[in-house]
């Protein structure tokens, strides 16, 4: 993949990950997920580090907040949250270094002042080989989104608040994207096909977002569109544009009457013409055929019969099988798979930590690898985050 300076808006060329599983890919379901046998089997006991995992599947401590990442002088942010992984591919100002084949972890920093974004760098066999800042001067940047010309979008979480898009290798200076809008920003995911970025608000009476970029792969300039439509937890939308992104007089959740509101949005993925989103709310986890312009319900824990397995739907990502892979914030500590063919299902566990919030999942560039985050780890405060890393033999 060709990498420019993204800060110049050109446009990068190179292969998107698609998801497969032929029931994600646009088909509106009769039914939400349901409870069912997962496709990695039963959780083990916790391990030496307090996480239940499958069988075969091993966890490793990556990064404490507050201190220095192992074999690096750079100190871990508080609060670690949203998250995305690149590839170092030969094509970034690290190969010249010797990390080339490797890749990076972005982590956000969700603190209200001084929030901002770090990374740590592995090899081609997963050592880590450094760490370094990637913004600085920001507020409770919560989550974000990878962009495909490989940059970090970091969205922070406060009213009128931006996003920031910056470069993971940390070279490049981080750029705030005022056309994007102005508001309680989540997360953020781009559609190379439709040549949108959706975005999310976390308030209860918050919208689902797109921002349509002038030129592909340069955001500073386009126009905000917020979702029309979508009665009830179905049917078909539009997009309407919204007058004023800066919000100066107006929020922007309130400058279209036809807007459609969602209880508390979440994380935010886009994979093979669906964007997934999560309202943690209401508990329910979103599919917007980006094709059809039509929404439909993946996952609604109040419609599950018995004990719902998945419950503070926050964050999410998928993985090259096509499953879906939902971090819970609260509830008891897990990020469940959602499968293509509707089943949801623990896959890890949290032990010891119920004052936390898993977030930042994200999957190595070959997909051997799962990272992600308890915020506030077993003190219960941003300053005890811990940041994870799971190896196995996950679905391809």
């Amino acid at each position: 993949m060709e990498r420019r300076d993204f800060l110049r808006g050109a446009v990068l060329t190179g292969s998107v990950a698609a998801f497969g599983g032929s029931l994600w890919r646009g088909a509106a379901h009769a039914a939400p997920a349901q409870p069912g046998a997962g496709p990695y089997g039963a959780l083990r006991p916790a391990d030496a580090n307090g996480i239940r995992l499958p069988q075969g599947f091993t966890s490793r401590v990556i990064a404490r907040s507050g201190q220095k990442v192992p074999g690096t002088s750079y100190t871990w942010h508080n609060a670690p949250d949203g998250g995305a992984c690149y590839a170092d591919d030969g094509g970034t100002p690290m190969s010249a270094q010797g990390y080339g084949g490797g890749w990076i972890y972005v982590s956000n920093s969700e603190i209200n002042p001084g929030g901002g974004a770090g990374a740590v760098r592995f090899d081609s066999s997963g050592n880590i080989t450094g760490a370094h800042r990637v913004l600085s001067g920001t507020r409770q940047n919560c989550a974000g989104g990878k962009t495909p010309w490989n940059t970090w979008l970091s969205c922070e979480e406060v009213d009128r608040g931006y996003v920031y898009e910056t470069d993971p290798w940390g070279v490049k200076p981080a750029v705030r994207r005022d056309a994007m809008g102005r508001f309680k920003h989540e997360a953020a995911a781009a559609d190379p096909v439709r040549k949108v970025v959706y975005l999310t608000e976390d308030v209860s009476d918050g919208c689902l977002y797109r921002f349509r970029p002038t030129t592909w792969g340069d955001l500073s300039s386009g126009t905000l569109e917020v979702m029309t439509g979508g009665s009830g937890t179905s049917g078909s939308i539009g997009w309407a544009r919204v007058p004023d992104p800066s919000a100066a007089s107006t929020a922007t959740r309130h400058q279209v009457s036809a807007a459609k509101h969602f209880n508390g949005g979440e994380g935010c993925h886009y994979a093979d013409g669906t964007c997934w989103f999560t309202t943690k709310g209401d508990g329910r986890v979103w599919r917007l055929d980006a094709a059809n312009n039509t929404i439909a319900l993946a996952y609604d824990d109040s419609l599950v019969s018995g004990t719902a397995p998945l419950t503070g739907v926050d964050n999410v990502t998928g993985s090259a099988s096509g499953d879906l892979f939902v971090a819970e914030d609260g509830g008891n500590m897990e990020i469940c798979v959602i499968t293509p063919d509707d089943v949801v299902a623990p896959f890890l566990r949290i032990d010891g930590q119920s004052s936390s919030e898993i977030t930042g999942p994200a999957f190595s560039p070959d997909g051997s690898r799962l990272y992600f985050s308890s915020q506030r780890g077993t003190s219960g405060s941003g300053s005890g985050g811990i940041t994870y890393e799971v190896r196995g033999p996950f679905r391809s």
